[in-house]
């Protein structure tokens, strides 16, 4: 069993109160989650309106299919021009 972890901070600078950025979190959580085997949830910066730090994770047999994974995920939130990402660390257990 492999399990990754991927910790990214991002950040929201249109957002100008914590409803916005709420917002905008929940337009790219949701497809995150319907999309993908994984979980993923915003796990820092929380009372922070331009700034989050968002958490993913992904089980599987094979390094590869975690891999596969969590990279699509990152590419999901690329996508999204309203948030940048900045710092971005992986963890392998």
């Amino acid at each position: 069993m492999i399990v990754g972890l991927v910790s990214c901070e991002c950040m929201i600078y249109d957002a100008r109160s914590l409803k916005e950025k709420r917002s905008v979190l929940q337009r790219i959580l949701t497809p995150l989650q319907q999309k993908f085997n994984i979980s993923v949830a915003e796990v820092g910066f929380q009372d922070t309106w331009q700034h989050t730090q968002i958490a993913i994770t992904a089980v599987a047999s094979s390094k590869q299919a975690v891999e596969w994974e969590l990279s699509n995920a990152l590419k999901l939130i690329d996508s999204f021009p309203e948030i940048e990402r900045t710092i971005t660390d992986i963890e392998w257990l």
